[in-house]
């Protein structure tokens, strides 16, 4: 299994497939071939479909340069391995075609290769699913976080303390900004004002007001093209760390204890990375959400002092509840359904770390069931639910606009 650094990755929102992982892909492309006279830039599947609203020209353009790259688009086409595919070519003074390029988008800001085998991670992880690296605890009394850095090695207590400080910088970013979300739709900024209300309000609607305003400073940071880090993903970047920042508030653990539950939080959602998808375009909401869900509830589980037992309980309760939820953005944003949803995972995720907590961690379906579910579950939606706005909340959502806009509403 690979590293976690390549789970958590400090970048620009919106999307971690639509915008990090084609500006990545397009850095790589230039620095191959940084003579070309221009590029030509092919997006497929659901890259195609919500890349405009995801921003995923910008990020190319940017990178490519906006006066010698076209860019073609191609919703009602996938490449064969992943519905996140693009094609780069570069092109001579005479638009001949000099060298091209397919790659996958696969998630978390990751970037594959149609040639595989130049694009594989290194494995620095022994054992690759949960229930093995759960029975290895219980039988050497070492705790998962132990075993993270008996695999990562001790400086990745380093990269997690930057990871953190870039959390907690965007969470205090988005908690201090109002106004209106760029795009289409013109969303309105709530963190600031569900942090107010809730510093105000009375010690039972307190919990679930701060953890929501939380995890929306962090959404709504990323939807506006922020710098946060991907948890595993830009579009449910704010349920881990504002369930962190909960916790940190209310129970008051060391920095060592924050760091040593991120840990815990990467593995969890390495694992489902290996095993599953982190994809919205190739599982659903149920890969990005569900994923951040199962790797906050574990995190929170380890600072309450959880067993490996109860710990992965409360990650196989966050990821279970999620099966089967659509990725269905409206425009092609990651804004509606995205930030609410971060906030609604967030306090579910706290939640079950308490359930698994006041249990003794026995449950029937073991965490490595439900990744498989998940993964089939996902596989079997049709690609309208797989980040293409083409079904669900955005079929609705724009079939109402053009209603009004006919009608002469607003």
């Amino acid at each position: 299994m690979e590293s976690i650094r390549e789970l958590y990755r400090i970048g620009v929102g919106p999307s971690s497939s639509h915008t990090m992982g084609p500006r990545k892909a397009a850095e790589a492309f230039l620095q191959k071939n940084p003579s070309a006279s221009g590029f030509r830039v092919t997006l497929f599947g659901s890259l195609a479909a919500t890349g405009k609203g995801h921003l995923t020209d910008k990020a190319l353009l940017d990178v490519l340069g906006q006066e010698r790259t076209s860019i073609v688009w191609h919703p009602d086409v996938e490449l064969p391995e992943h519905p996140n595919g693009l094609q780069f070519d570069a092109l001579g003074p005479d638009g001949a075609v000099l060298d091209t390029w397919q790659a996958y988008s696969v998630g978390g800001g990751a970037i594959h290769s149609a040639d595989a085998a130049a694009t594989v991670p290194k494995q620095v992880y022994e054992l690759s699913d949960m229930t093995a690296v759960m029975e290895m605890c219980l039988r050497t009394g070492i705790t998962y976080w132990e075993y993270v850095e008996h695999c990562e090695g001790p400086d990745i207590w380093d990269f997690l303390g930057e990871v953190w400080r870039t959390m907690e910088a965007a969470l205090q970013r988005g908690l201090s900004t109002q106004g209106v979300l760029p795009g289409s739709i013109g969303l309105k900024r709530q963190a600031w004002s569900y942090h107010k209300k809730s510093k105000l309000s009375g010690s039972g609607i307190r919990q679930t007001g701060l953890i929501t305003a939380y995890a929306l400073a962090v959404a709504e940071e990323n939807a506006a093209g922020g710098v946060i880090v991907t948890a595993p993903t830009c579009g449910a970047s704010g349920i881990v760390p504002a369930t962190l920042r909960y916790l940190k508030e209310t129970q008051a653990p060391t920095e060592t204890e924050i760091l040593h539950a991120l840990a815990v939080a990467g593995m969890v959602g390495a694992i489902i990375k290996q095993n599953g998808s982190i994809s919205g375009a190739e599982v659903g909401c149920q890969g990005e959400v569900g994923s951040a869900c199962a790797m906050a509830a574990a995190a929170a589980t380890q600072i309450m002092g959880g067993s490996p037992r109860q710990i992965e309980y409360a990650a196989e309760m966050g990821l279970e509840h999620y099966l089967g939820l659509t990725c269905d953005p409206v425009d092609g944003l990651v804004q509606i359904p995205c930030i609410e949803r971060n906030a609604c995972s967030a306090v579910r995720a706290f939640n079950q770390a308490q359930m698994a907590f006041l249990s003794d961690g026995t449950h029937r379906i073991p965490f490595d069931e439900v990744v498989q579910v998940m993964k089939q579950t996902g596989h079997d939606l049709p690609s309208l639910y797989r980040e293409t706005s083409t079904g669900g909340l955005a079929k609705a959502y724009g079939s109402r606009t053009r209603r009004a806009q006919r009608e002469g509403g607003c």
